[in-house]
C-alpha cells in the first residue's frame, strides 16, 4: 500500500531530482512558462507553489528559504518583488498546466507549466 506517499521519484536518485525541481522552479519563475515532460511539470507545480506562498507572506524567513530553495537570487528578488503582489487576492492555484501532444522522438507526453495572471 502506498499510503503517505507523495511524489514521484521520475528516475533519478535523489539528489539529481531535487537538483531537476529547483531548476524547473527557477527557470518557471524566470520565464514565467516553461515546457517539460506531464510528470515532471505536476512535480514542479507542487514545488513551485509553496515559493509563491512564501512569497506571499514576505518576510525576512521566508526570503531567506526562497534564497536556500532556488538557483538564482535576482529570480527570488523578482518572486518578491514582482510576482507576489499578482497573487495577493488568490489562495491558492498560482500555477497552470497546459497538456500538449507527445513529443515526436519518444511519444512522452508533454505539458506547459505556466503562472496565472
Amino acid at each position: 500500500m502506498r499510503h503517505r506517499v507523495a511524489g514521484r521519484k521520475l528516475g533519478r536518485p535523489t539528489s539529481h531530482r531535487l537538483h531537476l525541481l529547483r531548476n524547473q522552479a527557477t527557470d518557471l519563475f524566470r520565464y514565467e512558462r516553461i515546457q517539460t515532460t506531464d510528470a515532471k511539470a505536476r512535480e514542479v507545480q507542487r514545488f513551485a507553489e509553496k515559493f509563491v506562498t512564501l512569497a506571499k507572506r514576505g518576510d525576512l524567513h521566508a526570503r531567506r528559504q526562497a534564497y536556500a530553495g532556488l538557483f538564482d537570487e535576482k529570480v527570488v528578488d523578482k518572486l518578491f518583488v514582482e510576482l507576489s503582489p499578482r497573487f495577493t487576492e488568490r489562495a491558492g492555484g498560482y500555477t497552470r498546466l497546459v497538456k500538449l501532444g507527445p513529443r515526436k522522438r519518444d511519444g512522452a507526453p508533454m505539458a506547459v507549466l505556466e503562472l496565472v495572471l
